[in-house]
This record gives C-alpha cells, structure tokens and sequence, in this order.
C-alpha cells in the first residue's frame, strides 16, 4: 500500500497520500475484524491501554466513528449528543462516549456486524471526498487543532483503528499481525510527521516488522527502539521524554 520504498538508514521521510491512507483503512478494516473473530468471551471484555475502555469498548468506538464518517448528518447528530455530556473532556471525548454507550445493549455478534457494516459505508464516503473538499480547514479543537479535513478522514481515523488493533492485542495477549510493507509505511508516516513537529536533528532505529531507519546528520543513531512502541509512545499511550517527548495526533 506505501507509496514509498523504505531502506536502511534513510534521509528522507515521506509521508502517505489520500489515497494511500485509504488502502490502508481497508487493510485495517480485514485484519481488525480477524483479530476480533479469534478472541474469546474473557479477551472481549479485557481492560485495554484506553482509560477505563474494554476491547468490547474500543470495538463499539470504531464502530460509532465510522458511522460518522458515513454522512454528516451522523456526525453532527453525535456532536450534539456529546455537546449535551456537559463540559467534561473536549469534545471529541465525549462523542466516543456517545458511540460506546449507544452499543452497550449490543451482543457480541451484532457488534462486530455493526464494525463491519460502518466501516464499508465510512470508507466508501472517505474515498468519495473531492480534493477540495479534503483541503477546508476545519478547528477540531485539542489535540487536533485546526486541519485539514482530509488530515482527519484520511490520517487520523485510520491511525484510530490500527492503533486499537494494538491495543486489542495488548490487552488480550493475542497475535498481532504486522507486515513492513503496510504496518511499516504507517510507522513511517508517523516519524514523517514527528520530524516535522520536533525540528531537531534525529537520527532514528526503529526495530521489528514495521521498522525501519532514518537520520538527518551523520553518527550512530541517537534513539533505538521498536516500531510499535514508538508508536505507542507518540500517540500518548507511553510516556517519553528527549526527542520522543512530543507525540504526533491520533
């Protein structure tokens, strides 16, 4: 899916495309739900790394954001819910509560089904956004700020699923699938945007599967670690300080 070749001890960082972007949320979309189809009753209701979520949560999250991303009307119907949450949280928490308490009643099968379902509908209206439409500047508020809304439908929702898919296999010890050719151009969009946001020189080993290596200046690398950690580490999932103290958003 990566619109790049990765090598060795690169210097340049290039980021995905749209288009990309959206190849990748299909993939995401086919190993999430295989994930899912091998857990069992106890794995579904494990704690995760998401504060007070269960893998059942999460599940319900994914399935809510990609209904939202399906029409508008969805999306400000879900807005409006959170507004009403009270003031707690930005908002963005709070439509995640509207998703995940709006599914509570569902039973394991129908949820997945509802994943299934939402995801088609919200990737097929991704695709169909027009590149100008793509480019509005949008305020999202923290830790978004102002984007544009392809950086949203493209970036960050896709980032939301392969991120939970982690999260689901910390919390239940099962496999996690990963391959470099489209786990690795997601770990390499995130360094093209940490190197963007830290404007410091880096020099970058990222170990495993998805991993890879980049460097702006000469000498042995100054940060080692692996492809998923660092990416846990950027979206706040782990704490991280020197070049990994500023996080990109998820």
């Amino acid at each position: 899916m990566s619109d790049m070749t990765r090598t060795p001890a690169r210097t340049d960082v290039r980021a995905l495309s749209y288009a990309a972007w959206m190849r990748g949320a299909d993939e995401e979309r086919t190993r999430l739900l295989r994930q899912l189809g091998g857990l069992t009753d106890d794995q579904w209701t494990a704690p995760t790394d998401c504060h007070g979520w269960s893998v059942r949560d999460i599940v319900a999250h994914l399935a809510g954001a990609a209904a939202s991303t399906a029409a508008l009307r969805e999306l400000l119907r879900q807005a409006y819910l959170a507004r009403r949450l009270g003031k707690h949280g930005d908002l963005v928490d709070r439509m995640n509560q509207v998703q995940v308490d709006e599914r509570a009643a569902f039973s394991r099968s129908d949820l997945v089904a509802d994943l299934d379902r939402q995801s088609q509908r919200g990737l097929a209206a991704r695709r169909r956004l027009p590149g100008a439409l793509r480019a509005v500047p949008l305020p999202f508020g923290p830790p978004l700020g102002t984007r544009p809304l392809g950086y949203l439908m493209g970036r960050i929702y896709t980032r939301d699923a392969w991120m939970h898919r982690i999260d689901i296999s910390r919390a239940t010890g099962s496999p996690l699938e990963l391959a470099a050719q489209h786990d690795g151009a997601l770990v390499e969009d995130v360094v093209a945007e940490w190197v963007s946001l830290h404007g410091a020189p880096y020099d970058l080993v990222l170990t495993g599967e998805a991993g890879g290596s980049w460097r702006s200046n000469a000498g042995e690398p100054s940060l080692t670690m692996d492809a998923v950690e660092f990416v846990r580490t950027m979206s706040g999932r782990a704490s991280g300080d020197g070049l990994l103290a500023r996080g990109v958003p998820f």
